[in-house]
């Protein structure tokens, strides 16, 4: 979500001002419209896509001009799929811009042929969803109390259930996609993507999903959680868990980015621990990338200007 520039000169020390700038990230809604408009090829849009796990939202799923059902295509699952197409509809007139980047890539046959499921947020329960699930339980009952507080101070009680957002994905989303989409449906074929909270429930995924997720893309992923960085244990529990639970790099492909201007700042030291971490698990240039862009904020227009380096990455052919 974008922050005002402003914001960089602000002290991350203030929990006041983290909180101040978290709630662009953790509980932004956007509008939706039915009517998805794209600059190139076309989106199919369900209304409300029930589910057992978790409460209905909005899937759209992008096609390139040239889609038909002789060909088959990749497909990449991207979080806040509201953000992704359409800037008319979105709560800060800014966009991913994906089926931009998607068509020129192809084009110039630099990626595989693919198709995009953007999956809407919930609104107030992103935060929820998007929160990975076991390195939340192995907080201590103060963490998670101190957690739940900042929460309900807003008004938004916090019950993670990110574990169920990604049953949801795996177990409903997907064999719809593959019953519906002429798709390729191993792993090699299937991607995930998201930025800031999307960023962990992305590399949360390929990790409680290795055999279903070959690859994710983390942009601006949100290390901190939703406390300051002084005294958080959250960066330090996600650490753990990726120690213990990062796929095979022989099998998945791993991306991860940061800006150094506003909430991006606070990435840095963090992302370095990841690397480190990703080193020690026998991650190497061809199956992991980090990328560091200097003065780039926290926001869709950012992410918009780098895009096709994780589709590359991820979908090359």
């Amino acid at each position: 979500m974008s922050v005002n520039r402003h914001v960089a000169q602000t002290n991350f020390k203030s929990m006041k001002t983290i909180f101040s700038i978290a709630s662009f990230v953790f509980y932004a809604i956007s509008i939706q419209a039915q009517d998805v408009k794209v600059q190139a090829g076309k989106v199919q849009h369900y209304e409300n896509f029930a589910s057992q796990y978790v409460v209905p939202r909005h899937v759209d799923v992008w096609l390139p001009d040239s889609y038909n059902a002789q060909t088959k295509y990749a497909v990449l699952y991207m979080h806040d799929g509201q953000m992704l197409y359409d800037s008319t509809t979105t709560w800060n007139k800014q966009e991913w811009g994906v089926d931009e980047t998607l068509t020129r890539l192809q084009k110039d046959k630099k990626i595989r042929n693919c198709i995009v499921v953007g999956i809407s947020n919930a609104g107030k329960l992103r935060h929820s969803e998007y929160f990975p699930q076991k390195p939340y339980e192995s907080l201590t009952d103060y963490q998670k109390d101190t957690l739940s507080k900042a929460y309900r101070n807003k008004d938004t009680p916090l019950f993670v259930q990110s574990d169920k957002y990604l049953q949801f994905l795996v177990k409903e989303l997907k064999p719809f996609i593959d019953k519906n989409f002429s798709t390729l449906k191993d792993r090699k074929n299937t991607f995930i993507a998201g930025s800031s909270m999307g960023g962990l429930i992305s590399v949360y995924a390929i990790c409680e999903y290795p055999q279903i997720f070959g690859g994710a893309a983390c942009l601006s992923t949100h290390w901190v959680g939703v406390f300051r960085t002084e005294n958080n244990p959250i960066p330090a529990a996600f650490m753990r868990y990726l120690k213990t639970h990062l796929p095979n790099p022989k099998k998945h492909l791993l991306y991860f980015d940061y800006g150094t201007a506003t909430l991006d700042a606070l990435y840095p030291p963090f992302q370095k621990q990841v690397d480190a971490i990703m080193k020690e698990k026998g991650y190497t240039d061809k199956n992991w990338l980090t990328k560091e862009f200097i003065g780039e904020d926290h926001s869709e227009r950012a992410w918009r200007k780098r895009l096709h380096i994780p589709f590359v990455f991820l979908l090359k052919k």
